[in-house]
C-alpha cells in the first residue's frame, strides 16, 4: 500500500511532466510563456529531486547502521 506521501509525489511528478510538456509544446507553437511557468516546472523538480536524494541517503543510511 502506498502512503499518502509517496502518492503526492507522483502526482507531483506527472504535473511537471505535464508542465514541461506544455512548454516547450508553446515554445514550439511559439507562444509568448508566462515567466513563471518555468521557475513552477522547476520547484516541482528541485522538490522531486530532494525527495530522490532523501530517499537514497536514509536507504543507504539504514542499510550500513
Amino acid at each position: 500500500m502506498k502512503t499518502t506521501f509517496d502518492l503526492m509525489r507522483v502526482w507531483a511528478a506527472i504535473t511537471g511532466l505535464a508542465l514541461a510538456g506544455l512548454y516547450f509544446a508553446g515554445l514550439w507553437a511559439g507562444v509568448t510563456m508566462s515567466a513563471t511557468l518555468p521557475m513552477l516546472i522547476s520547484g516541482i523538480g528541485g522538490f522531486e529531486l530532494m525527495l530522490t536524494a532523501q530517499d537514497i541517503w536514509l536507504k543507504r543510511k539504514r542499510h550500513n547502521g
